[in-house]
C-alpha cells in the first residue's frame, strides 16, 4: 500500500507515518503537489565480503588465536626472521 502526504500532515503525523512505513508501507511526502521524499522500512545491512575480492588487506585475525601459544615451528619461523633484530641477537657484542 502507498500514501502521499503533504509537508504539513507529514509534520503534524510523523510517529503514525514512521510506525507505518516500519510496518512496510510507502509514504510519499509532497511539496506543491510534487513528491520530495520517501519513506520506506529500512532494510537490514547483511553484506559479506570474500577476503579474495580484498586484496592488500589483512585477514581477521580472532583474539584468542593472538593470544595462543606458539607452536615450535611457529617459533623458529619467527626467530628466523628477526635474526637482525639486536633485541633478538644471540651473537656476544663484545
Amino acid at each position: 500500500m502507498s500514501l502521499t502526504v503533504n509537508v504539513q500532515e507529514a509534520k503534524t503525523r510523523l510517529s503514525e507515518l514512521l510506525r507505518r512505513a516500519e510496518s512496510g508501507e510507502r509514504i510519499t511526502i509532497a511539496r506543491a503537489g510534487r513528491a520530495i521524499a520517501h519513506l520506506q522500512p529500512v532494510q537490514p545491512f547483511t553484506r559479506t565480503f570474500d577476503l579474495p575480492l580484498l586484496p592488500g588487506i589483512a585477514p581477521v585475525i580472532e583474539a584468542t588465536d593472538l593470544l595462543a601459544p606458539m607452536t615450535e615451528d611457529e617459533l623458529l619461523d619467527w626467530e628466523d626472521g628477526h635474526s637482525a633484530d639486536p633485541l633478538r641477537s644471540t651473537e656476544d657484542r663484545s
